[in-house]
């Protein structure tokens, strides 16, 4: 969504990260540019001068005039600015102290209401909630039956008494020619989750091509009658300048409390819906990056900051990790580790299914810190070919998985006979396979990674080359006592460089780190307590 904008700034910022000194005329220039961006992603024009003018303030006194590196301390200023105009803080979701919890989605038609819903339900599901949607939209065709199957699809009831325009018909639940009341459903809807025990009720309401006043009584009528906890406004990040009009109207016929960013996965500028949050002093809350039931995310504005100036989102990367990969399957891969069993193909299909539970590979991918000079090759990326690499595991038997060595020319035509794929393919697969294997028995042995730079085992950071100057190894001792002692301690120096690499692989037995060492904001509740 934000491509545009990141690329402008991450260029603007390379021009005075390298000066040791920043003149006026240095610091105008960068303000100037950092305008044009703003306003080429359509941020509101007003957002985008007091923003600046932040900005400059900030950049021109002290702070930025005294620091080690001016460059840096200016892109930490927009960075701290960029905050404040998403929001500045992550608002939670207010919970009732008395249950049910009533949330009333409000928005135009088509800015994903109904699927949003879904979303939302199947997040607090499985947070341990026990939500149940409302069909209070009876005036858009179909829109109960779309409902419906959303909530199918999340694993949640929907509570749906009329039928609405079903259909393009008018017919209500009396054969009358009404679509029904959305007042009296919305209120039953909340009435039957008392009885039926729902700590959660997601009141979907309708939507209007554009904004006018039968939508705002109706949408004010359902307020009034349920009286919510919550009234999310869920607008289209791709509106462009209209969702500053649509968010202050529904502001002033609602009175929303909270904001929804839907297709944030889309291509267009969308600067527009970061202005929401500064313009209506309603926080953003929710963001929708996908069609998937699982694609929603809580918005954190410091993150969201992070990843526009392409300085990555690690934090909501682990999250999303944390959630997908099994903590049991954690354990046993930790315990093969350590046990120096092979890598199988049968951990690498776990690892793979895991992957996929937590989302579009290329979102995923783009969290990490200067994606953005990949860009192209992310997008390039080809999500079929996992597909195609676990139709081929898939394809070998369970011997063949935990025994790769023995998959010979037969059984690789074999394989790729039943995965849809050319010997070729089959056999690059099971090249990097073995490469696999070797990187995890080199890390056991406390090597590090082959040809990474830094990693232990390789000189130079792994750039130089080895030299021929053989290192010469100690001879063992011809008395049996001292053989034995010296065996011993060979067996310690190996178990305690296996015991090193296994905490830089798995997280565990790592030092707590120093004062000194700057971690991202959050991050401390990652890194494990001493006892």
């Amino acid at each position: 969504m934000f491509n545009t904008l990141s690329d402008r700034l991450t260029a603007t910022f390379k021009n005075i990260k390298g000066k040791g000194r920043l003149s006026e005329s240095d610091i105008n220039a960068t303000i100037r540019d950092i305008r044009m961006a703003l306003l080429d992603a359509d941020v509101a024009t007003t957002v985008v001068r007091h923003f600046t003018s932040r900005v400059r303030e900030r950049a021109l006194g002290a702070e930025v005039s005294k620091a080690l590196n001016p460059g840096q301390q200016v892109v930490k200023i927009v960075n701290e600015e960029l905050v404040q105009i998403l929001g500045g803080q992550t608002r939670p979701l207010t919970l009732a102290k008395r249950p049910p919890t009533v949330i009333m989605l409000a928005g135009l038609q088509g800015s994903g209401k109904t699927t949003f819903a879904g979303k939302l339900a199947r997040r607090l599901r499985d947070e341990g909630h026990f939500p149940v949607l409302v069909a209070a939209d009876l005036q858009r065709p179909n829109a109960v039956t779309q409902l419906e199957v959303v909530a199918e699809r999340a694993g949640v009831p929907c509570f749906a008494p009329e039928r609405g325009n079903e259909g393009g018909a008018a017919q209500g639940a009396e054969g009358t020619t009404s679509y029904g009341d959305p007042v009296w459903v919305a209120q039953a809807g909340v009435g039957q989750a008392r009885v039926r025990q729902y700590d959660v009720v997601i009141v979907d309401t309708a939507g209007r091509l554009a904004v006018d006043e039968a939508l705002m009584k109706q949408a004010a009528d359902i307020r009034e009658a349920i009286q919510p906890d919550e009234v999310l406004f869920v607008i289209d990040a791709m509106i462009g300048q209209a969702a500053i009009e649509t968010a202050l109207a529904f502001q002033q016929g609602v009175d929303f409390t909270g904001v929804v960013l839907s297709k944030l996965d889309g291509d267009a500028r969308g600067g527009a819906a970061l202005s929401v949050a500064s313009v209506t002093g309603r926080p953003i809350m929710y963001s929708s990056t996908g069609e998937g039931v699982k694609d929603i995310e809580v918005f954190h504005p410091d993150r969201m900051a992070s990843r526009i100036l392409d300085m990555g989102d690690v934090l909501t990367l682990i999250e999303q990790a944390e959630r997908a990969f099994d903590q049991r399957q954690s354990a046993e891969m930790a315990r093969k580790f350590m046990d120096e069993e092979d890598f199988t193909f049968e951990d690498f299909l776990e690892q793979m299914n895991a992957i996929k539970k937590m989302g579009n590979i290329k979102a995923l991918m783009g969290m990490m810190p200067g994606m953005s000079g990949m860009r192209d090759q992310l997008n390039s990326l080809d999500e079929r070919e996992f597909v195609r690499v676990e139709a081929m595991v898939q394809s070998m038997t369970k011997f063949e998985r935990t025994h790769p060595k023995a998959i010979n020319g037969s059984r690789r035509a074999r394989i790729a006979g039943g995965s849809g794929t050319t010997v070729s393919e089959v056999n690059q697969l099971l090249e990097r396979f073995t490469q696999a294997q070797k990187m995890m028995r080199q890390m056991r042995r406390g090597g590090g990674m082959p040809g990474m730079p830094g990693m232990g085992g390789m000189p130079g950071g792994g750039g130089a080359k080895r030299g021929k100057q053989q290192v010469k190894k100690k001879g063992k001792s011809g008395n049996p006592a001292k053989r034995a002692q010296q065996e011993q301690a060979a067996l310690a120096k190996a178990s305690d460089a296996r015991e090193r690499s296994f905490g830089n692989a798995f997280g565990a037995g790592a030092e707590e780190p120093t004062e000194d060492v700057k971690l991202p904001k959050g991050f401390e509740k990652f890194l494990g307590q001493k006892d």
